[in-house]
């Protein structure tokens, strides 16, 4: 199993942009490429695939975690470059969207081998769970049904091993402690502080950076 940071508030290769918004690459064995979420801009989401490597046109799946522009902003770009690729839209997602397959989704359910979701949280948001060899790394958008929320969802579905995403204002540093991996990316207001908390489980966030684990 493999994430790929390709879009967020900071970048760590030369050559990456950094924007505000987020996106990763999610790939496993025996399923298809899950790009989730697209960024704020289509032109910065491209440019940074191109730079790492990642051809739009192999990506299977297209995950949208809540309908805010700095991570829907890419869509229309990724569709145009892959009329192949299925989406799946939260849904209170608004309007419609064009794309080969369009699943709306309001419960948790596997989207492909070893991929749930969490199923639309508040209303507003879904988020993903990747089964691994270690246990469950969650992905998140902006965690706006809370971090402790969405983690108790995902554990529906196994042992949660670590989390990876936004988690915008979220402090009740505690919920965290039982994580092996913490990977606070693109919106978290506290980044500094889980740094310093959970040095040892810590990474840095940015494009360009990859999680390797074993498959579940």
């Amino acid at each position: 199993m493999k994430v790929t940071v390709v879009y967020d508030n900071e970048a760590i290769h030369p050559g990456l942009k950094a924007d505000w918004g987020f996106s990763c690459l999610i790939e496993t064995q025996d399923a298809p490429k899950v790009l989730f979420d697209t960024g704020a801009s289509g032109a910065v989401l491209l440019h940074n695939m191109k730079k790492l490597g990642i051809d739009p046109e192999t990506i299977g799946i297209v995950v949208i975690s809540h309908p805010h522009g700095d991570h829907t902003g890419g869509l229309k770009e990724i569709v145009r470059a892959n009329n192949k690729a299925e989406l799946y839209l939260p849904d209170s997602f608004p309007g419609r969207v064009s794309a080969a397959k369009v699943t709306r989704v309001k419960e948790p359910f596997e989207i492909c081998r070893n991929i749930f979701t969490t199923g639309e949280l508040e209303g507003i948001e879904q988020s993903l769970a990747v089964k691994t060899d270690k246990g469950l790394l969650v992905i998140v958008g902006c965690s706006h049904p809370g971090v402790g929320n969405i983690l108790n969802a995902a554990a529906r579905f196994g042992k949660v091993f670590g989390i990876l995403g936004g988690f915008h204002g979220f402090k009740e540093f505690e919920q965290l402690r039982p994580l092996s991996l913490i990977c606070p990316c693109h919106c978290t207001r506290f980044k500094a502080e889980i740094r310093r908390i959970f040095h040892q489980q810590c990474l840095d966030c940015g494009a360009g950076t990859v999680i390797e684990l074993g498959d579940g």
